[in-house]
């Protein structure tokens, strides 16, 4: 794994901005998507990656069944009236859609969780485009671990269709997209909206406060009035579970199906790191991690409910040697051992690993400037070589 110079494209904004990525550069001028440079991995460090991601997946699934079995909802701090709808999401084997492990890989030793966004990861449209079109421009001749569009699409098909089912009889399945005004969540939006419709569904975008409730169908329905059968949201679950609504979410859930499905609440909560590590102990795709800080001497503190490397500290032998600010910790906090990450330049690296449809699909870079990786860090583009 290596990172290169990589010359831009004499119009890269307008490129970007024409497959779906406005925020390719941020208000204060910082840019975010960087193709001055790009990262080469081997195929064999390509299969490393895909090969833990799998494995990831499946220790995930495996610990979300156990917190639900068990009745772990305290620790992660999960409100109880949220139970019954994850429960009965869990019992009804409702299918993901798509996740990001976030991965600390310098191509020698064992990929190493830093986290998971199992319920609205961003950066999918640098991931699954963008980089895509860039690799055609600079390197046609190269390939990418990117899989993403393609599988998106059929994992869209199995979710709606089933299995082995061509397009619909009469008319296709309805799914409303929902997510906040965020320019960025709008422009992932549309791209799902986009890959859904590639696979053959209606769709339909509204805002999270255009999603209203029909008391006399005990429906949730959109601002025509039409029953909202399918979801797909770009809202925190746990935003969702502490709201007006969330009684009704429990009354509809045999009617209203949303992607993420609500079993996903206890992956997207960072107090998972500790319980896979109780799990798996010694796992090398996991890095030890506990609810008690006492037990690591060098450890990233993470509130469990964090986004985008929020209120997140590095603390070594009890000294804070970084942190990050944000809204979050009231929560509860998770400690995780901190792992060195790949540096070129003074600038560290990240992979974000997508699964999709309970697939790895490929991979994303991001990098910063410093130890925490955040909302602003760059997404740098990257092929196989």
């Amino acid at each position: 794994m290596r990172r290169e110079g990589s010359a831009r494209r004499p119009d890269w904004q307008a490129r970007v901005e024409e497959i779906g990525l406005p925020h390719h550069t941020s208000a204060d001028g910082a840019t975010y998507w960087d193709e001055s440079r790009a990262y080469v991995l081997s195929m064999d460090e390509v299969d490393v990656l895909e090969e833990a991601t799998q494995e990831l997946h499946r220790l995930c699934v495996q610990a979300a069944g156990h917190v639900i079995q068990k009745g772990r909802w305290d620790e992660l701090a999960i409100p109880r009236a949220a139970v019954p709808l994850i429960e009965a999401s869990w019992a009804a084997a409702e299918p993901t859609l798509y996740g990001r492990f976030d991965l600390a890989y310098d191509g020698r030793g064992a990929p190493r969780l830093l986290e998971y966004n199992a319920d609205t990861p961003t950066s999918l449209v640098e991931a699954a485009v963008a980089q895509w079109y860039w690799l055609q421009d600079v390197a046609p001749g190269a390939d990418q671990f990117n899989s993403i569009h393609e599988r998106l699409v059929a994992a869209w098909r199995a979710l709606m269709l089933g299995p082995g089912e061509g397009a619909p009889r009469g008319a296709p399945p309805l799914v409303h997209f929902a997510a906040t005004a965020d320019p960025e969540d709008q422009a992932t939006v549309a791209y799902l909206r986009d890959t859904a419709e590639q696979a053959g569904l209606a769709t339909h975008p509204l805002l999270m406060e255009e999603i209203g409730w029909d008391d006399r169908r005990a429906r949730f329905v959109d601002l025509d009035e039409r029953p909202i059968d399918a979801a797909f949201k770009l809202y925190p679950w746990e935003w969702m579970a502490r709201e007006g609504f969330a009684e009704q979410l429990a009354a509809a859930a045999r009617r209203t199906r949303w992607i993420e499905p609500a079993w996903k609440m206890v992956l997207s909560n960072k107090g998972i790191l500790a319980i896979l590590w109780e799990l798996f102990p010694d796992h090398p795709n996991l890095l030890p991690a506990y609810f008690d800080a006492a037990l690591l001497e060098a450890y990233a503190r993470k509130p469990l409910l964090s986004r985008e490397g929020a209120n997140v500290s590095l603390v070594l032998f009890g000294e804070t040697v970084a942190e990050s600010r944000g809204d979050y910790g009231d929560e509860g906090w998770v400690y995780q051992a901190l792992a060195p990450l790949p540096t070129f330049d003074g600038a560290s690296a990240v992979i974000g690993s997508w699964v999709v449809g309970g697939q790895a699909a490929g991979i994303g870079i991001r990098e910063s400037d410093g130890p925490i990786t955040g909302n602003t860090s760059r997404f740098v583009p990257h092929r196989i070589g």
